[in-house]
C-alpha cells in the first residue's frame, strides 16, 4: 500500500515537471500565457535631441514649425529648442 503512494506520487511529481517545462518552452517561443491577454504594441517616438524612444502618451510634446516634436525630459525640449 505505501509502495503504491510512494509510485502515485513519483508519477505525479515526474508529470509536473514535464507540464512546467512544455509550458515554460511554450512561452519562450512566443505563447502567451493561458489566460492571460496578449499584450498590444505601444507606437514609440524618437526624441529629436538625444535619440531615445519614448511613449507618445508619457512624454513632453512641442509643436515646432507645424511638426509636433517627442521630448523624453524637460532638459532635451530645451536643449532641442535652443538649435
Amino acid at each position: 500500500m505505501v509502495l503504491r503512494l510512494l509510485q502515485l506520487l513519483l508519477i505525479l511529481a515526474v508529470a509536473r515537471a514535464i507540464w512546467r517545462l512544455a509550458k515554460g518552452v511554450l512561452e519562450g517561443a512566443g505563447y502567451p500565457r493561458v489566460g492571460e491577454p496578449r499584450a498590444s504594441a505601444v507606437k514609440l517616438v524618437r526624441d529629436p535631441n538625444c535619440g531615445t524612444f519614448v511613449s507618445p502618451s508619457s512624454a513632453l510634446a512641442t509643436r515646432l514649425d507645424g511638426q509636433t516634436h517627442y521630448f523624453c525630459s524637460e532638459k532635451c525640449r530645451r536643449e532641442y529648442e535652443r538649435r
